[in-house]
């Protein structure tokens, strides 16, 4: 139903988009701004950081939504047919269900174009492990601080590419962020280190922290491996139950774009609170404590030392 969607929506796009550029297919004028696509708010985040003023940004997946399962709407296609450059995380986040490669393809343009940039490119992945997903790629790298400087280094090099007169600004916009996010990586290792190493165990209901785990010492225990298919069978619970009673595990932590019912059911049963929200696929709302990749990363270290360090 999805690709019919798209390619009904084709048929109009050509108008749509003529109606919106008055140059067609002609070159860009030296002050207009880079026209972005991304597939989801963190991405989102880091380009206006490296980009600033020269881009203008969009993000497919809206603010609190999973991306991996992301269903487009005719508006992002007019968008993506009209980008000058298109981000997206890769390691199977949009890939899982092909709706990214579907909407890429209906605005005719391709995965492994120029114009179509992965930012996770240069990270080691980390393979799933559930036997609907054995060995495919787990896409949530950017919960280790050093992933998402490669990221940030992959977006200013497209960017340097796509737009060499403004390459000096994305070069310091990109040094000034990766300095941050440097400073940012040494303070949650001191915090995580702060943990008692018997109670660094980091119990979510998507295994999205692998990264995040292996970066600073944590065991990474979920109910599901993945937003994808199945979620909170019996098998799961059973699983993650024993889990956090042979481990004494003292806090559960429930992510932010995810249902609370399977999460709220571990709590009940094992007696042990879930002491707070944490982010993983999305950036919190404008305003809030996680509004930012910055931001968001700090929320969760703090929240998480703060609920395995009793």
């Amino acid at each position: 139903m999805r690709k019919l969607m798209l390619l009904f929506t084709a048929m109009v796009i050509a108008v749509l988009v003529s109606a919106c550029s008055q140059e067609g297919n002609s070159p860009k004028e030296q002050d207009d701004k880079v026209k972005i696509v991304t597939t989801y708010s963190i991405v989102y985040d880091m380009i206006k950081n490296v980009g600033g003023d020269h881009v203008e940004v969009h993000s497919l997946a809206p603010i609190g939504s999973d991306p991996h399962n992301y269903d487009p709407l005719p508006g992002d296609l007019v968008l993506t047919t009209d980008a000058d450059i298109i981000f997206y995380n890769g390691l199977n986040l949009e890939e899982g269900n092909a709706w990214f490669n579907e909407l890429v393809e209906t605005a005719g343009k391709s995965v492994g174009d120029d114009n179509v940039v992965r930012v996770s490119e240069g990270v080691e992945p980390m393979l799933l492990n559930s036997d609907e997903h054995k060995n495919e790629e787990d896409p949530h790298a950017w919960l280790d601080v050093q992933n998402g400087i490669t990221y940030v280094k992959n977006i200013r090099d497209a960017l340097k590419e796509i737009d060499a007169a403004n390459a000096d600004d994305y070069d310091k916009n990109a040094e000034k962020y990766i300095a941050e996010l440097e400073t940012l990586h040494e303070e949650i290792i001191d915090m995580m280190h702060a943990i008692p190493e018997d109670k660094r165990i980091l119990v979510t209901s998507e295994g999205a922290f692998k990264y995040f785990s292996a970066a600073y010492d944590f065991q990474a225990a979920y109910i599901w491996e993945i937003n994808s298919h199945s979620e909170g069978t019996p098998e799961q619970l059973k699983s993650i139950i024993r889990i956090i009673k042979d481990g004494g595990v003292p806090s559960l932590f429930l992510e932010s774009s995810v249902d609370p019912r399977s999460m709220e059911m571990v709590s009940r049963e094992t007696g042990v609170p879930i002491h707070g929200k944490i982010f993983t696929d999305s950036l919190g709302e404008a305003g809030s404590d996680g509004d930012t990749y910055i931001k968001m990363v700090k929320w969760n270290a703090e929240m998480i030392a703060d609920g395995l360090g009793k």
